[in-house]
């Protein structure tokens, strides 16, 4: 008999693709809680039954490793520079999750000659043995947070209820919709006094980009203030294994049953992760 996970699974590659889904997750502005959600919701989508790969790749402030309570030694830098192998690098979560340090590696991909960013993506070919691969991006929309965002297969943008956090999250939403309209962006409404308020939020954006990018937002879910989520990154501990139970880790493990349940989009090629490597590699050389 095929469980909920196998089921999903199915789900997640109904395309025929044998990659991964590449999910970036980003932020108009900073201190919205984007790294807490990216950690949370890789452990809700493992609690599911899925293969879950975390990339930070955060150029600037690049600190899952804290919020996991984690302290990689290595990262992508060494796999450029030839001293280590991806599986060398990769370092083992909570709960069987894998996580990839990219610091600054990530961006010398722009400077990779064609030959070996060919090689470099073939030596990640490992990396499809996974279901989900997020990317815990850099807020604002910098030139290389955008590329993230464009070559993954879908987005996710968190932004609170707050009127600039709104404004700065429909900022990136419009830029990244105006270079790849198929794109397809999930909404969370993070730190949210009611839901009520979570949902208004998610209109009044929904709204705005219906009426002028001509797109529909996916609103995937909202998380309450919760005072445990504050306590979790004080115990460097993800909030869903630290307070299990807390209003926070149900919303989460609600937003990755919402993930998990949606098409992966159009923008699939056959390899996934030669297919990001490439667009990244692209887009930043622009």
């Amino acid at each position: 008999m095929i469980n909920q996970a196998q089921a999903l699974r199915r789900m997640v590659n109904r395309s025929g693709t044998s990659g991964p889904r590449i999910v970036a997750i980003t932020s108009g502005k900073g201190g919205v809680g984007k790294t807490n959600v990216s950690v949370n919701l890789s452990l809700a989508l493992l609690e599911q039954g899925f293969r879950v790969l975390l990339v930070d790749v955060d150029l600037g402030m690049a600190n899952a490793d804290i919020v996991l309570g984690i302290s990689p030694t290595y990262n992508l830098t060494h796999v450029l520079t030839g001293t280590k192998l991806v599986s060398e690098i990769l370092v083992d979560g909570p709960n069987g999750l894998k996580v990839l340090a990219g610091g600054a590696g990530l961006y010398e991909i722009a400077n990779l000659s064609v030959p070996r960013l060919d090689a470099f993506a073939k030596a990640l070919d490992e990396l499809n043995e996974f279901d989900f691969i997020l990317l815990d991006t850099g807020a604002g929309i910098h030139r290389n947070v955008i590329s993230f965002a464009l070559a993954a297969t879908e987005v996710v943008v968190v932004t609170t209820p707050e009127p600039t956090a709104i404004t700065d999250a429909y900022g990136i939403i419009k830029v990244i919709l105006q270079q790849s309209p198929l794109t397809p962006i999930h909404l969370v409404v993070n730190m949210a006094h009611s839901p009520q308020e979570a949902g208004l939020a998610a209109d009044k954006l929904g709204m705005v980009v219906r009426q002028f990018l001509d797109q529909e937002l996916r609103y995937a879910g909202y998380i309450l203030y919760d005072h445990h989520v504050v306590s979790a990154v004080s115990e460097q501990r993800p909030v869903l294994l630290a307070y299990p139970s807390s209003l926070a880790s149900r919303a989460i493990r609600r937003i990755g049953q919402s993930l998990a349940g949606t098409n992966q989009g159009e923008q699939v090629a056959e390899n996934g992760i030669q297919r990001f490597f490439n667009r990244i590699h692209r887009l930043l050389r622009a």
